[in-house]
C-alpha cells in the first residue's frame, strides 16, 4: 500500500484555493475512483494521467486506486490539477520520492503523450499559493513568466511529465524565466502602441473633458453626428491615464490570466486596457459568467482602464442596465450552485452615440429621416439611472473641410496631454492618501460637501445648490459635478475647486441628447 500528497489550486473568480491531492494504492479490486466534488474535466483526469504516464515510460498500477481532492465542498473545476495527480501517483507507487512533492504546489495539464500544457489563472493560482506559506510551485514552461511575477516563490518550469520527474530527482534543470520578474525590481514589461491625440482634429471641448475623465477616473458620453471623432477620441483615453501601480497591474494580469487573453512573453499589464465589446455582445459576455466555471466578462477585462461601448444605444437595454451594479460597487458577483465567483470591475465608462438611429440630423434634428418617435426611442434606450452614473456629458462638433486642412488641426500630442494628467492625478493621490479610495471618481458624496479636506469651497457650494435648484441635476449627479470639480482643480494646480470649477463641470453634463429626443 502506498499513498502520497501534494498541492494543487482551483479558482473560484480570481481568487485560488488550495487543494490537497492525494493518492492512495491499495490492494483490491483494481479501478480508479475520484473523489472531492470534482467536474467532468477533473474526473477524466484519471484517463489522460494514464496515457500520460505510460508515454512517459512509467506505468500505471494494476491496483485499486483512490485520488482525493480536498476540501471536499469546494467544486473542482477545469484540468488545472492533472500535473498534480501524476506526481501524487508516481510517489505513491514508489517512483518518486513523496517528500519532493509534499510541500509543493503543482499546477499543469497534461497530453495524452504527457506534455504539460499551459492553464490560465497560474498568476492568481502562484499568489494564492505565496499567501498559503508554500514557497514552491511547479508551472507549464510556458507560465514560467507569468509566475514568476509573484515575488518570494521559487517557479520550476517544465515542459512534460517525464521532465517534471526528472527536475524533482535532480537529473534535469527546470526551465529558466524569460525576464518578466517582478521580485521587487521594476518590471520588464511590454510597451503596447499608443495611439497618439494629434490625429483628433477640432474638438476642443471633447478634449477637454477627455483630459478630465483621464485625470479624476470619471465615466464619459460622447454624443454627436458620425465620423466627428468619438471612437478615435475613447481609443486615446487609456494613452492619457497614469501607469499602473505595482498592485493594481498585477489586479488586471490576475483578470486577464483567467480569462486566457495574456500575452505569454510578456505577461505583464501595467498599462490601463482597453476593451470594446461590439453592440451585438451578449450580457454573459460583458459581464461575465457562463457554463462550468466563469469566466470574465468584458467589465473586468477593463477592470483599471477603459470600457468602450460605441452606438450605445443599439445595446440591447438589459445588458446596458446589468452595468449599473458594478459602476457603484467595482466587482461582479456570480453565483452559482456551492460557491460563488467575485470579479473586479473597476473601470471607466465611455460610451458613443450618434443623436439619432440615421445619423445624419444634428441634435435640432436638422436633416435627420427619423420621426419624432424614432428619435424619443432611441435615446431612451439608455436609461436615465445609467445616464445620471455618467460624470461627462459632452456633445461632439461637426467638422468642416476647411478646419480638417487649416495648418493649425493638429492639436496637443498625447505626451503634451498626460504629463498635465500625471501631474493633476499626483496631487489627487497625495490629497487622497491615507482614505480607501484611489480617485476623485470614487469619493463618496458626504465628504465632498463637509469642510474638510476634501470639501468643496462653500461659496461655490451654496452656488452649485442655487443652480441645482433650478436644473435638473439629481442628488447623485451633484455628487459627480463636485467630483469632476475636483478634477478641474487639481489640473489647474488650484488649493480646492472654487465656483468657476464647479461651473465647469455642470456644463460638462450637457444632457441635450436626451432633451432633443
Amino acid at each position: 500500500m502506498g499513498i502520497a500528497r501534494t498541492r494543487g489550486v482551483v479558482l473560484i473568480g480570481v481568487e485560488g484555493v488550495i487543494v490537497d491531492v492525494e493518492v492512495d494504492l491499495a490492494e483490491g479490486v483494481v479501478g480508479t475512483t475520484v473523489v472531492g466534488l470534482a467536474d467532468r474535466g477533473v474526473t477524466e483526469a484519471k484517463d489522460r494521467v494514464r496515457a500520460a504516464l505510460v508515454n512517459s515510460n512509467e506505468r500505471w498500477p494494476a491496483k485499486r486506486v483512490t485520488i482525493s481532492l480536498s476540501p471536499a465542498w469546494i467544486p473542482k473545476l477545469g484540468a488545472v490539477t492533472d500535473l498534480a495527480v501524476a506526481l501524487a501517483m508516481l510517489a505513491a507507487d514508489g517512483r518518486l520520492p513523496a517528500v519532493v512533492i509534499d510541500d509543493t504546489v503543482v499546477l499543469g495539464e497534461l497530453g495524452l503523450d504527457g506534455v504539460v500544457k499551459t492553464v490560465r489563472g497560474v498568476l492568481p493560482a502562484v499568489v494564492a499559493a505565496a499567501h498559503a506559506g508554500f514557497e514552491k510551485v511547479i508551472v507549464p514552461a510556458a507560465n514560467v513568466d507569468e509566475a514568476c511575477l509573484v515575488p518570494g516563490v521559487e517557479v520550476v518550469g517544465v515542459e512534460s511529465l517525464a521532465h517534471a520527474r526528472a527536475v524533482l530527482a535532480g537529473e534535469a534543470a527546470p526551465v529558466e524565466p524569460g525576464g518578466t520578474v517582478i521580485g521587487g525590481a521594476a518590471p520588464n514589461a511590454h510597451l503596447r502602441p499608443v495611439p497618439d491625440m494629434e490625429d483628433v482634429i477640432g474638438q476642443p471641448l471633447a478634449r477637454r473633458a477627455l483630459e478630465i475623465a483621464a485625470a479624476g477616473g470619471h465615466h464619459l458620453f460622447l454624443h454627436g453626428q458620425p465620423g466627428v471623432g468619438k471612437t478615435m477620441l475613447a481609443e486615446r483615453l487609456p494613452g492619457l491615464m497614469p501607469a499602473l501601480p505595482i498592485a493594481a497591474a498585477l489586479e488586471v494580469t490576475a483578470v486577464h490570466s483567467v480569462a486566457g487573453t495574456l500575452d505569454v512573453d510578456h505577461p505583464l499589464i501595467n498599462t490601463p486596457p482597453f476593451e470594446a465589446p461590439h453592440h451585438t455582445a451578449t450580457l454573459v459576455s460583458l459581464v461575465g459568467g457562463g457554463s462550468g466555471r466563469p469566466t470574465p466578462g468584458a467589465v473586468s477585462r477593463a477592470h483599471r482602464g477603459v470600457l468602450f461601448l460605441d452606438e450605445a444605444p443599439e445595446f440591447a437595454r438589459t445588458v446596458l442596465d446589468a452595468l449599473r451594479q458594478p459602476l457603484e460597487s467595482g466587482y461582479v458577483s456570480i453565483t452559482r450552485s456551492g460557491f460563488a465567483a467575485r470579479f473586479p470591475a473597476r473601470f471607466q465608462l465611455v460610451l458613443a452615440a450618434n443623436p439619432c438611429p440615421c445619423g445624419i440630423g444634428d441634435q435640432r434634428g436638422v436633416g435627420c429621416r427619423c420621426s419624432p418617435m424614432q428619435r424619443r426611442r432611441y435615446a431612451q434606450r439608455i436609461s436615465g439611472p445609467l445616464l445620471d452614473r455618467i460624470d461627462l456629458v459632452v456633445q461632439t462638433q461637426p467638422i468642416d473641410r476647411a478646419q480638417m486642412l487649416a495648418d493649425d488641426a493638429v492639436g496637443e500630442s498625447t505626451a503634451v496631454v498626460s504629463a498635465r494628467v500625471a501631474q493633476a492625478a499626483g496631487r489627487m493621490t497625495q490629497r487622497l492618501n491615507g482614505y480607501p479610495w484611489l480617485a476623485n471618481a470614487h469619493v463618496p458624496g458626504a465628504m465632498l460637501k463637509g469642510r474638510g479636506a476634501l470639501g468643496v469651497d462653500p461659496v461655490a457650494t451654496r452656488w452649485l445648490r442655487e443652480a441645482s435648484a433650478r436644473g435638473t441635476l439629481s442628488g447623485r449627479g451633484i455628487d459627480k459635478v463636485l467630483r469632476v470639480a475636483w478634477t478641474i482643480a487639481d489640473l489647474a494646480g488650484f488649493e480646492r475647486p472654487g465656483i468657476d470649477e464647479v461651473a465647469e463641470a455642470v456644463a460638462l453634463r450637457n444632457d441635450s441628447f436626451r432633451t432633443a429626443a
